[in-house]
């Protein structure tokens, strides 16, 4: 059984979200936060924080049963981009530059292996 968690509105650009992403996709629930603890970027502690509500969503959903939490693993993991806040700038000879500033959605399924 499979179990969901959304970050969204994360200030972070889903092209450097999508780095780290691809270091724990497929592994471990364990693994994957060993690597994202001591991960230097930025948006590894935002995934870290949606791998462990992902697990507490595991938890709660199965909480008549006894869950397993050794068994899970990072089952699926993307990022969609967000909305972009659009700031201006001065720039040389009176005009202005536009600066974007983007955002993303983080998404974590894990699941236990059957």
């Amino acid at each position: 059984m499979d179990a969901v968690a959304k970050s969204k509105f994360v200030r972070q650009s889903a092209k450097k979200v999508r780095k780290i992403l691809g270091l724990i996709r497929g592994q471990r629930v364990e693994a994957a936060l060993n690597i994202l603890h001591f991960a230097p970027q930025k948006s590894s502690s935002i995934i870290e924080k949606t791998i462990h509500s992902a697990v507490s969503n595991y938890i709660q959903s199965y909480s008549s049963d006894n869950p397993d939490t050794n068994n899970l693993f990072v089952k699926e993991v993307f990022v969609d981009e967000g909305p972009t806040m659009r700031r201006f700038r001065p720039a040389s000879m009176g005009r202005a530059s536009r600066i974007r500033k983007r955002s993303s959605h983080i998404t974590v399924v894990v699941s236990t292996k059957n």
